[in-house]
Parts: structure tokens; sequence; C-alpha cells
């Protein structure tokens, strides 16, 4: 791969209205699939008293993160493109399709999504 597909970018470019916009659309985007995934996996285990381990708990919690990451995706795809995970914009910047300055703001939007939802759960009981 050569060098000169990474970049990484200009300062101004961190307050541009549509790296904001993306970085927003990956806050939202990674919130969403945090809280569909453990959500989930709390709702089962309230429901089915402490069975999320089982052959059916585990099915339900895959299909939870499936259809949370398919959501996830299709709400930031258009806009940010719809990475969700901080490893999958890592590989984007060196493929060089995004700046490592857009880059780090989608990091951050990321890693505070997942901590919004995480916070969230415990006031929802559990029950998604």
């Amino acid at each position: 791969m050569p060098i000169r597909n990474i970049a990484v970018g200009r300062p101004e470019e961190a307050t541009r209205p549509d790296a904001l916009k993306a970085a927003l659309a990956e806050f939202i985007s990674t919130m969403i699939f945090v809280f569909a995934g453990s959500g989930s996996g709390m709702a089962f285990n309230k429901l089915t008293e402490n069975g999320a381990t089982t052959p059916a708990g585990l099915v339900a919690a895959s299909l939870a993160h499936a259809f949370g990451l398919f959501v996830a995706v299709s709400v930031g795809a258009n806009i940010s493109g719809g990475h969700v995970n901080p490893a999958v914009t890592f590989g984007a910047f060196v493929g060089g399709n995004i700046t490592l300055l857009r880059g780090i703001l989608y990091w951050i939007a990321q890693l505070l999504g997942s901590v919004v939802a995480c916070l969230l759960l415990p006031a929802t009981g559990g029950l998604v």
C-alpha cells in the first residue's frame, strides 16, 4: 500500500459542519449498537432468571447484535460511512479513505456513544 494515501488533515477540518455531522452520526450509531446488544443480554438474563448462557440466550444475544449492527450501520452509512467500530475507522484511515483528524473525531464519538449507551442501560432497568 502506498504511504501517499495516508493524510493527517488540516486543523480546520475538525470544525467543518460535515465532519461534525459525521461524528454525530458515529456517536448515535455506536450508541444504538451498544444499547441494543448489551441491553438484549441484560433483558434476556432478567427474563429467564440467569439463563443468558444457555444456547437460546447465546442465539438471542447474537441476533440482537446482528440486528443492532444492521440498524447502526444503516443510520450512519450515508453520513459517515457507518464505521460503528474504532477498528473499522482505523482501517479506513490506513486505507486512505479518511484523514487522521477525521478518524480521531470518529473515535471520540464512538467511545462517547458506547459510554452513554452503557450509562443509559441501568436507567432502563435492563429491559429494552
